[in-house]
């Protein structure tokens, strides 16, 4: 499917979660975002609230990050913190070992983050390059019947690695059309970007935006 660098950057989530990224780093990576034309900036909660115009951009911030680890009542005050200081929607990562281990209690662990946004969309990160398939589809149950909006691949900061096609076509087809599917890590090239979207991904988590919208010309 042919698609343009305005149709594409629609879909993005423009990312910056670098631990030592600096107030003005984050500043200045969040202004691009309307002349890119992007759905939303992601940004780490301690940055909110934006003190940026940014139109119609949403603004979205992780929960979570990155290991999942985190309790489950902690993960749901961070994520109504963010909420409360402007964010659209709420990237959390699910306790992978209680994924692999204890589904229930993994669920248990998104419905808390659901039900402290409830006007939030909700993404909930897999980290797919850890799981198995079998793990990933549960992961994908897990969250729709939680009232997650989307599954996500990945963090970006897995030494397993990001997003992969394999996965992004496995979670479309798990959550049928139902929930959004995001593709997040390892994105750093138009080729790459309009797979993703091509294996059913819905929305794509970059870092490196410009520089993959400008392949399309």
């Amino acid at each position: 499917m042919t698609r343009t660098a305005r149709e594409v950057a629609q879909l993005v989530d423009h990312t910056i979660l670098t631990p030592h990224a600096t107030d003005e780093e984050v500043t200045a990576f969040v202004q691009e975002a309307p002349a890119l034309g992007v759905w939303s900036v992601c940004v780490s909660p301690s940055r909110l609230p934006l003190n940026a115009d940014l139109g119609e951009v949403r603004t979205a911030a992780v929960c979570g990050f990155p290991s999942g680890n985190h309790h489950s009542s902690v993960k749901a005050i961070e994520a109504a913190l963010a909420v409360g200081h402007g964010a659209d929607e709420i990237d959390m990562v699910v306790d992978l070992g209680l994924l692999r281990s204890d589904p229930d209690r993994a669920g248990a662990d998104i419905a808390c983050v659901r039900n402290a946004v409830h006007g939030a969309l909700l993404k909930v990160i897999l980290e797919t390059a850890a799981l198995t398939d079998e793990e990933i589809v549960t992961g994908c149950r897990l969250a729709e019947e939680a009232g997650a909006d989307f599954v996500k691949t990945s963090t970006g900061f897995h030494p397993a690695g990001g997003a992969s096609l394999q996965a992004v076509h496995l979670m479309h087809r798990t959550v049928g059309g139902r929930l959004g599917v995001k593709a997040s890590g390892g994105i750093r090239d138009w080729k790459t970007a309009n797979e993703m979207l091509d294996a059913g991904a819905t929305r794509l988590g970059m870092s490196g935006t410009r520089s993959v919208l400008a392949g399309a010309q």
